[in-house]
């Protein structure tokens, strides 16, 4: 089993050389495998850095391409992948810093699925405050795709989950290429939400490897987030129904957290009760209160957006 490393590379080269630093001290012994790094249009002496490494005799299986203009995340990913000679791929931002044993149980985790296996992530903590800052991307109870946070004492090695962060993933090529990559209509952001689903919609499995954890610098990428709200609004428009559903659940959860704190209990106890019971998963179908307060979740976001982004179509 071969394994691509996919690195793509816009700009904070001292962060980059200390993740690639830590990438080569914790790759299982004897691990077959390819480095490939991908500049997108730096402009801080990471080219430089890069023409220094083909004579770098610890870095034998490294292979370096450069784009000729900045293609964004998805693009770069994509030319990386398209190289690519590994069975399995693991994507990987540069600014984050990996620790022992990070990648053997991405690759159990993967095994594990079998035939189900879709694309495996990671729980990941903040080098700013230590704290966890993801495990896996859930869908709110405002129906729009947020890091989940939790980990459990005693956690089972593998949780499924709806969608995981390009920053640390696993997925085989062969369902990469199924799968066309990433979508380039989005902008360095939603496209690893996309590319879940999408592997979901063909019955396939993402999960979080709860023993794999490494550290993140969170966004050091400059203008990480400049289209935040286009990609958001092109994500919620494609899978509109299917946050709805998966959001179910956690808006069952806020609609309890606010109907018993309040002062004064407006709904009915047939509304709290079924409310109850669909949070605890004790039901599968959602009761009517959770059904229209995700959708109006939907709707007020789909007005806002369109009061703040430019004309489409």
């Amino acid at each position: 089993m071969r394994v691509s490393f996919l690195i793509p590379l816009y700009n904070c080269l001292p962060l980059t050389q200390a993740m690639l630093d830590s990438l080569q001290a914790t790759l299982p012994v004897g691990l077959d495998h390819e480095i490939i790094l991908i500049d997108d249009g730096s402009a801080d002496g990471t080219r430089d850095w890069l023409r220094t490494l083909s004579s770098d005799a610890t870095l034998p299986n490294l292979r370096v391409l450069i784009n000729d203009r900045n293609l964004g995340y998805a693009a770069t990913n994509n030319r990386a992948a398209s190289i690519a000679t590994g069975d399995l791929l693991v994507l990987l931002n540069n600014d984050l810093v990996l620790t022992s044993r990070w990648l053997e149980p991405m690759l159990a985790a993967h095994a594990a699925l079998g035939p189900r296996a879709g694309i495996v992530g990671n729980v990941q903590l903040s080098i700013r405050t230590g704290e966890i800052d993801h495990t896996g991307i859930v869908i709110n109870a405002k129906a729009k795709p947020v890091h989940d946070r939790e980990l459990p004492p005693f956690a089972p090695a593998l949780k499924p989950v709806p969608a995981v962060t390009g920053a640390c993933l696993l997925i085989a090529r062969e369902l990469w290429l199924r799968l066309g990559g990433f979508d380039t209509a989005f902008i360095n952001g939603g496209e690893d939400v996309d590319l879940c689903l999408r592997a979901a919609r063909l019955g396939l499995t993402t999960a979080v490897a709860q023993r794999s954890i490494i550290h993140h610098h969170v966004s050091s990428s400059p203008g990480r987030k400049l289209r935040d709200e286009q990609n958001s609004h092109l994500l919620a428009s494609r899978w509109r129904p299917e946050f709805a559903r998966l959001s179910h659940r956690a808006v069952c959860r806020d609609y309890l957290a606010r109907e018993l704190t309040a002062a004064t209990v407006a709904t009915s106890p047939l509304d709290v009760l079924q409310a109850g019971l669909h949070a605890a998963g004790l039901t599968s179908r959602p009761p009517v209160v959770a059904l229209r307060r995700m959708a109006d979740a939907l709707d007020n976001e789909f007005s806002r957006w369109d009061k703040i982004l430019p004309a489409r179509g």
